[in-house]
């Protein structure tokens, strides 16, 4: 059998039904054998947006889609999309072509040594020079991919390699199977005597949690105990945000317009699972740490101790810890803590009600008809800036994987694509891609795409003619202002109503409030793609600080 009829077999039987990419000289023989397959191959227009919508299928669905390009720039082009997969642990597979294996290192036409460039964003990455061995890392990178923290991996084709007959059946191929430690069941039980015996106690339900698809158990572990949950960023829907127990978000972006980070200093016992302590979730990790004892229950166990040293550490899934937390709290007779404050009250002194009286839109009252006008089956992606913060400060989202925010990379790029590939997951679901003026621009050709295919996706555009983030930055951290300022965004030089309209997407401006309110109408309403361009108030400031406990208030 030619190894490229076999690569696209080992797809099929390891569950793959989905496929994002372009197609290219490096990688045609592949594709030969891929448009007989049953798998609906869905065509780019560029090669990252390739990865990034096989990263948001598998964030909406938990199930691997395959990144597919040619070689040179084309593989080049996955490295952003490979890291803002690695950032947020979403697993995929990732397939790119390369020159005839005897021209490697030569400096051929569109020759790059891909599969080294991409060691460091991937859980790992192979150039197969054997045709013999391509069975065999095919079920180890599927493998790898799911097991463990997951994560992409990349594949490198040479040419000559996908040509060459090799021995194989795919009846004698066995799918792969992914692996994760297990729970010590004294250290459960340890976790549960603290958590006994605090005053405070609080759980932080991680990204991880999502990923194992573990909010239920975990929700109802909070339940039994009476702790209250908070969520990180990459949790945000795990619990509805109605739950008398959701303590909000902690965070000093995301959670900074939120009761999370009031709750959590005042907690004295913190167990957080599938989550990683990152940055922009602790800020200033000294405040962030305080007197507090942590108990950190992660898949990786890399994690545990790398940024906030536990009092108890324990490497498990979650989809295994959570059980035997319950498990093991029932056992021990745990006395239910008392009720908590009224979370959804301290939480309503940072909502921003929208004002129809003022003249300009003020860009956080938007979010709140965003909540009004999308129901909670709605899948939202949004990439970084100020658009991405006060989406996750403002907008409600009382479901799992329905929020599928570039997180730890903040990417620039990710929403359209990610949105993409999150609809096809769905099966035609409605996706919301919530982002800037400046950040349309990048991969904004990815709309022909979801136009094409009559993906029901629909783009927010909040305008507001600045790279936002950064002004705020350099107004707060430098007392100056460069370079960030777009007024050619709002003048009419540049129209992205036009632009949208081009690549076969309806599109509409708005100004005001009543004109905001229907276009949401119509996007809502929206069978295929639909862009709204929203101009809001310039200079708006967010909600921030350098640590949990110091907020900036606008």
């Amino acid at each position: 059998m030619v190894a490229a009829d076999a690569i696209v077999k080992i797809l099929i039987k390891e569950g793959i039904t989905d496929a994002f990419g372009i197609p290219g000289a490096g990688i045609n023989a592949v594709y030969k054998y891929l448009n007989e397959a049953p798998i609906k191959h869905y065509l780019m227009r560029h090669e990252e947006a390739a990865v990034h919508a096989a990263d948001g299928y598998y964030r909406a669905s938990g199930k691997l889609a395959l990144a597919i390009c040619t070689s040179g720039p084309g593989a080049t082009n996955f490295v952003t999309g490979m890291y803002t997969a690695w950032q947020d642990s979403i697993p995929l597979i990732a397939i790119t072509g390369q020159a005839n294996s005897s021209l490697l290192g030569k400096g051929a036409f569109q020759c790059v040594d891909i599969a080294e460039i991409v060691k460091t964003v991937s859980k790992k990455s192979y150039c197969i020079t054997d045709a013999s061995k391509v069975p065999d890392i095919f079920r180890e990178a599927f493998e790898l991919a799911r097991s463990g923290r997951p994560g992409p991996v990349l594949i490198d084709l040479p040419l000559d390699i996908q040509l060459k007959e090799i021995d194989f059946n795919i009846d004698s191929y066995n799918p792969s199977k992914s692996t994760a430690p297990k729970p010590d069941k004294a250290l459960i039980e340890k976790a549960i005597k603290m958590l006994a015996g605090a005053e405070n106690p609080i759980i932080i339900m991680g990204g991880g949690v999502i990923l194992s698809k573990s909010e239920k158990a975990l929700t109802e572990f909070a339940e039994y105990t009476g702790i209250p949950v908070i969520t990180t960023y990459m949790a945000k829907g795990g619990i509805p945000e109605a739950h008398p127990l959701y303590a909000g978000q902690v965070g000093i972006q995301v959670g900074a317009a939120s009761s999370g980070n009031e709750v959590f200093l005042g907690a004295d016992v913190v167990l957080g699972i599938g989550c990683r302590f990152t940055d922009r979730h602790t800020g200033a990790v000294p405040v962030y740490q305080g007197g507090r004892k942590f108990i950190h229950i992660d898949i990786d166990p890399k994690e545990i101790g790398k940024i906030i040293e536990p009092e108890l550490g324990i490497a498990a899934d979650a989809a295994d810890a959570v059980p035997m937390l319950l498990e093991a709290a029932k056992a021990s007779g745990f006395v239910k803590k008392a009720p908590p404050a009224p979370f959804a009250e301290l939480r309503k002194k940072f909502r921003h009600a929208p004002d129809p009286a003022k003249k300009v839109i003020d860009p956080r009252e938007v979010y709140e008809l965003i909540n009004k006008h999308f129901n909670d089956d709605t899948i939202f992606t949004t990439g970084c800036g100020l658009n991405q913060i006060w989406s996750g400060q403002y907008q409600t989202i009382n479901k799992p994987r329905k929020y599928l925010p570039s997180g730890g990379a903040g990417t620039l790029g990710y929403d359209i694509p990610g949105a993409i590939g999150a609809s096809v997951a769905t099966g035609g679901g409605k996706a919301v891609c919530v982002m800037g003026d400046f950040g349309y621009t990048f991969l904004v050709e990815e709309v022909a795409v979801a136009a094409n295919y009559n993906l029901p996706v629909v783009v927010l555009i909040l305008n507001n003619s600045y790279l936002s983030l950064i002004r705020q930055n350099q107004k707060y951290a430098y007392s100056y202002e460069y370079q960030v300022r777009m007024p050619e965004n709002k003048s009419g030089l540049i129209d992205y109503v036009k632009v949208s309209e081009g690549l076969g997407a309806k599109a509409e401006r708005v100004s005001t409030y009543a004109e905001l309110e229907q276009a949401l109408d119509r996007a809502a309403a929206a069978k295929g793609t639909y862009v709204v361009e929203i101009l809001v108030e310039d200079n708006t400031d967010c909600d921030m600080g350098n640590d949990i406990a110091h907020i900036r208030h606008f």
